[in-house]
């Protein structure tokens, strides 16, 4: 504990930082493309006036700094210094040390090396609690009270920097490949946060719930919930059986249900993120996982 700040976060969030920063020097400025946000603008200002990048993305993050540590807390506040610190040194380091790179005869390319980049090295800072200033607090600050994802939150918060940056120096060409660039780092953001891992939810209607439920947690392992539930044509009252599973445990737990009641109602959901025991906990409690 670093001030009471996870060193393991701060170092995922440096790493985090350093992605994006090799994306943005190698990709985005050696192509000329566009980016979303405050590092959108700060590239404006760099095609226009040749400003470092690397000092603007500070200057303009100031004032947002005092909205950060008012709303997202201390702890919020000192990962988001530590990733628009981190994204202005990296910057600085590899735009010295950068690497040649020209995909101007292939922006299709250009354009995927940037998202994919640039998502990641967010996803990241994300996933560790941090941000990189600018539009990532904002991006946070509504996912914390509006309940959208970031990767939306800063699509469309990007799409207006990338339209500011069409009327200064892009063209139309290098401004629908800014974008298609931006639009496949949103989706690796919420990829990113929302993890590789995705689990099953069931809801099992039969009437036979008592039999398949007790199958499911003898042959599975798997808790099983009985939830109330009440049928709008027949005005009955019945159990409806809750479960989640691991993705390739889905045909395992049909296979169950069908055995049990070929004519049983399952409606299955994909579920983003799943904690508890089973998943994240161990039949003690304890983390599955460090």
């Amino acid at each position: 504990m670093i001030f009471g700040l996870k060193l393991k976060n701060i170092l995922f969030i440096l790493l985090g930082t350093a992605i994006m920063s090799f994306g943005l020097v190698n990709f985005n400025m050696q192509n000329k493309l566009a980016e979303g946000g405050f590092t959108g603008i700060t590239l404006i200002l760099y095609f226009l006036f040749h400003w470092d990048p690397s000092y603007t993305n500070l200057i303009l993050n100031i004032p947002l700094f005092f909205i950060g540590w008012k709303l997202l807390g201390r702890n919020a506040f000192l990962y988001t210094i530590i990733g628009t610190v981190g994204v202005s040194i990296f910057l600085w380091i590899f735009q010295r040390n950068s690497i040649e790179m020209p995909l101007q005869h292939d922006l299709t390319l250009a354009a995927l090396f940037a998202g994919v980049l640039a998502g990641i090295g967010l996803g990241i800072i994300f996933r560790f609690g941090g941000t990189t200033g600018g539009v990532d607090i904002i991006a946070r600050l509504v996912q914390k009270y509006v309940g959208w994802n970031m990767g939306k939150t800063m699509f469309l918060f990007d799409a207006c920097v990338i339209t500011l940056s069409l009327f200064t120096y892009l063209n139309y060409k290098q401004a629908m490949y800014t974008l298609v660039a931006v639009f496949v780092g949103a989706r690796v953001i919420d990829f990113i946060q929302e993890g590789a891992y995705s689990a099953r939810g069931a809801m099992i209607i039969s009437d036979k719930n008592e039999e398949i439920a007790g199958k499911i947690m003898e042959e599975m392992e798997r808790g099983v919930t009985a939830l109330r539930g009440y049928g709008s044509y027949t005005k009955n009252e019945r159990e409806v059986l809750y479960c989640v599973v691991a993705k390739n445990e889905l045909i395992r737990l049909k296979n169950i249900i069908t055995s049990v009641d070929p004519h049983a109602f399952v409606s299955i959901s994909v579920v983003h993120d799943v904690q508890g025991e089973g998943f994240t906990l161990d039949e003690n409690k304890m983390p599955l996982h460090d």
